[in-house]
């Protein structure tokens, strides 16, 4: 059995003192149904670490290597002595923005699961690619080439969220039926690179739009394992329905 993971993602939001107030209100309604997490700003990780006790604390993004003239970035052992045992790879806004590559990102799993961390590995299509009929390729494609060279025994242990552009932040949601059958590729994916054992043990997220109203329903869905999410995450009330939710 997939232990579900519904992991919040803050994005470029929060104080130190915003984050501190936030879990301190969710760690009482937490429960051991599901892996609770947050992704955090990297200003925030050293309090958010010494404040949470059962909530997970990522961090939002890293390097691949450990040190080095990288202007304004951070390394997987600052983040592990800070606490983190989570980090998002490869969101979409990372890869759109920040210009982040498949190779680049493969090699920040590797990077990560060398330092026994669970890299939360996102990938989705943009809009333009779902009405081209490219979504299944787009997964594949991406899939192959971020998490190329792997042992099977690691991608077991990861963490794939798989987020259409077209709904992040746009209010816009995968029908059930839609985000049911594209994390079915991812696992059928995985499947093909990895085998049985680690297609079957890989936990795959759902993540765009995602609030209290609809988790249910994509929580329903054989091959989704759980959520990442962005707006809703962000307020205790929101994120304690979803929570609540998922029990």
């Amino acid at each position: 059995m997939r232990k579900p993971i519904i992991v919040g993602n803050w994005k470029m939001n929060k104080t130190c003192a915003e984050t501190v107030a936030f879990i301190e209100a969710i760690e009482p309604v937490l429960h051991d149904g599901a892996t609770f997490g947050v992704g955090a700003p990297f200003t925030a990780l050293k309090d958010a670490t010494a404040t949470a006790k059962n909530l997970v604390i990522a961090a939002e993004n890293c390097h691949y290597k450990d040190n080095g003239a990288y202007t304004g970035e951070v390394s997987v052992p600052m983040l592990q002595e800070l606490g983190v045992t989570h980090v998002i790879i490869g969101h979409s806004e990372r890869r759109q923005m920040f210009n982040e590559n498949d190779e680049e990102l493969n090699l920040k799993v590797k990077r990560l699961i060398e330092a026994e961390m669970t890299p939360i590995f996102c990938i989705g299509e943009t809009e333009a690619q779902y009405d081209a009929g490219e979504t299944e390729n787009v997964i594949r494609t991406q899939l192959a080439a971020g998490l190329k060279d792997l042992c099977p025994k690691c991608v077991a242990k990861m963490v794939i969220a798989y987020e259409p552009i077209w709904a992040i932040g746009t209010g816009k949601s995968a029908t059930k039926e839609i985000a049911q059958n594209c994390c079915h590729i991812v696992r059928d994916q995985i499947r093909v690179m990895y085998g049985d054992e680690a297609a079957d043990s890989v936990r795959v997220q759902y993540g765009g739009s995602v609030k209290p109203e609809n988790i249910k329903e994509y929580m329903a869905c054989e091959d989704i394992d759980g959520a990442l999410i962005g707006g809703a995450s962000l307020k205790v009330d929101s994120f304690t329905k979803i929570i609540e939710a998922v029990k």
